[in-house]
Order: C-alpha cells, then sequence, then structure tokens
C-alpha cells in the first residue's frame, strides 16, 4: 500500500528517521513540483466527486477553453 502524508517542514525529518526505522516500510521524498502536480490533482478530484454529486454544477467545454 502507498501512503501519502503531508507533514510541517519542522517535523518531516523526525518523522522519516522514525518511519526508516521500520525495516518493512520505505520512504521516498517528493520534489516540490512533483508535491504540487498530486495536490492539485486531488483537489480536481474532490471537485468531480462534488459534480457528480449534483453538489457543484460543472463548467460546459467552451467556457472551459475558453478560459485557457
Amino acid at each position: 500500500m502507498k501512503l501519502l502524508l503531508e507533514v510541517p517542514d519542522n517535523k518531516a525529518e523526525s518523522l522519516l528517521e522514525v518511519l526508516k526505522s521500520i525495516s518493512f516500510v520505505k520512504t521516498k521524498k517528493l520534489t516540490d513540483s512533483k508535491a504540487k502536480i498530486l495536490s492539485e490533482i486531488r483537489e480536481a478530484v474532490e471537485e468531480m466527486k462534488l459534480v457528480k454529486a449534483k453538489k457543484k454544477k460543472s463548467k460546459n467545454a467552451i467556457d472551459f477553453i475558453n478560459e485557457l
């Protein structure tokens, strides 16, 4: 199983040390750009869930393209 954790910068190193001490846990730091991409994807998925649940209105394709 893969997990993505958000940890305050001032606590990250100590958490990494704890995780590295567990033999069956592998750790890997994300670059800032990868972390940003993952965050944006997560936001998009949450937005799509709201649209599917009819709690948020979707944009039509023409308006979306015009924003680009």
